[in-house]
């Protein structure tokens, strides 16, 4: 298990312990939890926990068990008490907490059915207050709670308690912020389904406990951690009241605790192990704090930004600032290829072959587009045997009134050719009446499912030939992990990276594009990328042309690599940008509002070119050329 060292720093006001991946923080927790269990068995005691929802806490709770089945860890003893459900709500309903405890937890281990407390999100309202006051005096009844888990939610709220909490509140009903609510979106399909409010704990009922661990994982946190751990304490960022707690520990992931300061600019903490790689970062962060580009940043600069100490190493400005400048200059290449007959000592690609076999991997059937589309275009046009893989149908992204249109498509079609009418009219019949009475949140049938998952392929096909992909070069994976029929997945399997082993043999690829996007809300791309690290470790020492293979990453519709990150910048030119708007309006089930939205309002095409245009921004911020736009690229080393 391995837990990630960095200097202490005054900025923090809660002990951070990083570990690397969410998984080994996830069971340091859930042995912790374990261990406060025992110690009250031993003692003929009742353990009372708080416990929390959300994806969060998740792998705690497989872990817990895990140790429950295969360890001996029994929860006879435990009481537990919820953080929040939300109102209204029944409990059989597949977005509430009861459901997602017992899933989760409840259902697999020996708690007592009695010693389970979830507020109630049945309760008329009138009754609401009563009850809110009775799940106080149980949790006090009990004597406490010993060990409170939370998440963190993107207001900073804890529990339910949204910005405004009072320190001293209590469980109550709430109402919740508009940008919790399109969170939650996710879970209820649209905003609209969301209930506006919620029963919770209050933030005093939390501060009560005797101990309280706060949970963060992924990037998409790493802002609201910062200012939770490093900000003022202020009911704005309630989560910042934990401040306030003598037996707090927050447990975080590296991706979440990425804005923190001994990480994202540790010169401000101290001393520094100087590599080339923080050189780069701190150089690109004083050119932009000062508003200079590189090559105008003087030693007293430096000096003023804290720098100092990398100053002294360096020897002068003048030095470091040309060091840097040509690292960056050189990531930039109109040649995503390589570019033939050329040096390419200082390129991002190689000039040999001269056409080399691109394999872009793409999770969902728009990725590609959205995320590099002026890449791909560029490769084609460059005469690159480009390949496309969709590693799932995306068939979750569909709205049920566009499976309806196709279907009627269908049979309108079969009618008036007279092509198996008989069979078309049973099977729209059917799919009619599965959308007339689909509850919320409900799998999709398997036919509904094909035609949602036919809509995302013909959409992607069509992308593919605008581009210029050869018909032959379009592959569609189905990867078995997605195909649920709702927005929860199965985890990764084998057959999911055998597929991905499949496809690599067949194409041998000299250079692969994956997904890096790590904050999709959903979790696909991580799964994909999963899948992708998982097929390359089996096949590397067996296949020779891996040793002479390089895989990008490239970032998508929810975030960009930081500049100091980036490996590979693509000019995009207007007309570029233009085509590339026009690759990804072929995706017309996405276009205008898409079922899976997350927190930005913008079409995936704004949000492309908004980014490729700050990507460019930044070069020419810092001194570089004025390009339209930029698409930019990680290499991975596997």
């Amino acid at each position: 298990m391995e837990v990630l060292h960095y200097p202490e720093t005054t900025f923090e006001k809660l002990p951070v312990t990083i570990f690397e991946d969410a998984g080994e923080g996830a069971v340091s927790v859930a042995y912790e939890i374990a261990e406060l269990i025992r110690s009250k068995q031993e003692k003929g005691e009742q353990a009372v926990l708080g416990l929390a929802t959300g994806s969060s806490p998740i792998g705690v709770y497989k872990e817990l068990i895990r140790l429950h089945r295969e360890e001996g860890l029994s929860f006879d003893n435990v009481i537990t008490f919820n953080l929040d459900e939300y109102y209204p709500m029944q409990p059989d309903e597949l977005q509430s907490y009861v459901h997602f405890m017992h899933e989760q937890l409840f259902n697999h281990i020996d708690i007592r059915p009695e010693n389970i407390h979830i507020p109630d999100g049945t309760l008329p309202v009138e009754k609401v207050k009563e009850y809110c006051l009775a799940y106080e005096q149980k949790i006090k009844a009990c004597g406490g709670l010993d060990l409170q888990l939370l998440g963190i939610g993107r207001t900073g709220h804890i529990g339910f308690n949204e910005p405004g909490s009072s320190i001293n509140s209590a469980t109550r009903l709430v109402k919740l912020d508009p940008l919790t609510i399109t969170d939650a979106a996710k879970d209820f399909i649209k905003e609209e389904y969301v209930p506006l409010r919620a029963l919770t704990m209050g933030v005093g009922t939390i501060m009560k406990a005797r101990q309280i661990i706060l949970l963060a994982w992924g990037e998409g946190k790493a802002k609201i951690l910062q200012e939770t751990v490093e900000g003022k304490i202020s009911d704005e960022v309630p989560a910042s009241f934990l401040q306030q707690h003598p037996q707090v520990q927050v447990v975080v992931d590296k991706w979440a605790g990425l804005e923190l300061t001994r990480i994202k600019t540790p010169w401000l903490v101290g001393m520094c192990l100087w590599d080339d790689s923080l050189i780069r970062r701190a150089v690109i962060w004083l050119s932009l704090k000062m508003h200079k580009p590189i090559l105008k940043l003087t030693d007293e600069d430096y000096k003023d930004g804290s720098l100092s100490d990398l100053l002294a190493e360096a020897g002068n400005a003048y030095a470091l600032n040309i060091k840097v400048f040509n690292t960056i200059q050189h990531t930039i290449t109109g040649w995503p290829g390589g570019k033939p007959n050329s040096n390419d000592t200082q390129r991002p690609e190689r000039a040999t072959p001269a056409l080399k076999r691109s394999l872009i991997f793409s999770p969902h059937p728009d990725d590609d587009v959205i995320s590099m589309g002026g890449t791909l275009l560029r490769l084609v046009d460059q005469g690159h045997d480009v390949h496309v893989a969709y590693q799932t149908s995306g068939n979750l992204a569909v709205f049920d009134d566009d499976a309806r249109r196709y279907a009627d498509f269908a049979l309108g079609f079969a009618e008036k050719l007279n092509l198996g009418v008989a069979t078309m009219q049973q099977q729209h019949a059917d799919v009619v009446e599965f959308l007339k009475h689909k509850k919320l949140g409900e799998e999709d049938s398997a036919l509904v499912q094909e035609i949602k998952a036919l809509i995302r392929r013909g959409e992607a096909a069509a992308a593919c030939r605008f581009c210029g992909v050869k018909e032959q070069n379009v592959h569609f994976m189905n990867m078995p992990f997605y195909e649920t029929g709702q927005v929860k997945k199965k985890p990764l399997g084998e057959a999911d990276i055998q597929a991905v082993v499949d496809i690599l043999q067949e194409i041998r690829p000299h250079q692969i594009f994956a997904a890096g996007d790590l904050r999709d809300p959903h979790g696909t791309h991580r799964v994909c990328l999963d899948a992708i690290f998982a097929a390359l470790a089996r096949l590397k020492g067996k296949e020779a042309w891996l040793d002479d293979c390089y895989l990008w990453l490239y970032r998508g519709a929810w975030q960009e690599w930081d500049v100091e990150e980036i490996e590979m910048a693509v000019p995009i030119s207007p007309e570029e940008l233009m085509r590339k708007r026009k690759a990804i309006f072929k995706h017309q089930s996405q276009k205008d509002s898409a079922v899976f939205p997350g927190n930005d309002k913008r079409e995936f095409w704004q949000r492309s070119e908004d980014r490729n245009h700050a990507t460019a921004k930044l070069y020419d911020q810092l001194g570089l050329t004025e390009y339209e736009a930029i698409e930019a690229f990680v290499r991975h080393r596997f």
